[in-house]
């Protein structure tokens, strides 16, 4: 075992272990933009911007639908969950996470339950653009997710009283359920989200797969109620979420939760009035895992309005897998073991 910057790092059948910032393996003559689009789809086909899949020209000209959705408990298991595209997870009050999911290649039918938005939310979603959902909250976070450009779909407003209703799934507060395409529909007028990471055009050769050392879990710990974990699963080529306590993580339909990519980032928390605030903005470690291996990365974030950045120790950007993608945002003063 070794110890990067707060970080356990158990990776079998490699010597040596990676460093803080792993190195490409492959020799570069110059170094890529720090941000390198996607690879080229074939002729009449486009690049989902979510998933690096291929999709036909003009097949997802939609917004896309991020909404904060409960991690508690007594909110499990959630709605469509398994089928966002991008999930961050992020600690709240409690020692409890939350996620803001994010969907545009699969709408399902209905997602949640929902809940209140949080600080640091505006800085994830507004990359994004198109509609965000939730279910109110403090004012003054409120105000800091209207201040951005996304649309603000808010349970109790007039213009989504036939959308969001509380269902049966679980006691209010953890209950607040939405009709996403109808949602998605209402506002076909936004534009669809630009591409928030670089892909390769298969998973062997994405970055982790090409430069990355032997991994088969992920563990972390964001809070005292909160450690969820990871493991490869070869047969479906994802990684498996379970809860904390070991249970696997599954979705009100029973598919069980999953990963192409994993990405886990180290990011500051600063709790501000009561309420743990993560710093996304700046720069900081990072681990990306894929096809049964991880590779060191430094992610980056220069304001509100600009994704995160992914690249390698010669400035090269990290390409990942096309699939779904999980962000782990993980307190500095948390913990990562990856074996």
């Amino acid at each position: 075992m070794i110890a990067l910057g707060g970080v356990a790092v158990l990776l079998a059948g490699c010597s040596p272990a990676p460093s803080p910032v792993a190195a490409s393996s492959a020799p570069t003559a110059e170094p890529e933009p720090p941000f390198a689009p996607a690879y080229v789809a074939p002729a009449d086909f486009d690049v989902a911007p979510l998933t690096g899949e291929p999709i036909e020209v003009g097949g997802l000209d939609a917004p896309s639908l991020a909404a904060k959705i409960d991690n508690h408990p007594a909110a499990r298991p959630q709605l469509g969950l398994d089928r966002a595209d991008l999930v961050f997870e992020e600690l709240v009050e409690g020692g409890l996470t939350r996620y803001v999911a994010v969907w545009h290649s699969d709408v399902p039918a209905e997602i949640g339950p929902i809940r209140s938005i949080r600080p640091m939310d505006p800085d994830i979603v507004s990359p994004l653009g198109g509609i965000v959902a939730y279910s109110g909250g403090q004012q003054r976070f409120v105000d800091m997710m209207r201040a951005t450009e996304v649309y603000n779909a808010i349970h109790g407003q007039s213009d989504t009283n036939d959308i969001m209703y509380r269902g049966r799934n679980a006691p209010a507060p953890h209950n607040v359920i939405v009709r996403a395409p109808e949602l998605v529909a209402r506002h076909a007028d936004l534009a669809a989200p630009r591409q928030q990471f670089a892909f390769a055009h298969s998973l062997a050769s994405s970055s982790a797969v090409r430069d990355g050392a032997a991994a088969t879990s992920a563990s972390m710990v964001f809070g005292s109620l909160a450690s969820p974990s990871w493991a490869w699963d070869a047969p479906s080529s994802t990684w498996l979420r379970s809860m904390t306590g070991g249970a696997p993580d599954t979705a009100a339909n029973g598919a069980r939760l999953s990963a192409v990519n994993l990405l886990v980032l180290r990011v500051p928390v600063e709790v501000i009035q009561g309420i743990p605030t993560t710093r996304l903005v700046g720069s900081g470690e990072a681990w990306v895992l894929a096809g049964g291996k991880a590779t060191a990365a430094t992610w980056s974030k220069s304001d509100r309005s600009a994704p995160v950045r992914l690249v390698d120790a010669n400035g090269v950007a990290v390409r990942l897998a096309p699939g779904n993608t999980w962000v782990e945002l993980v307190p500095n003063a948390g913990s990562v073991t990856i074996g």
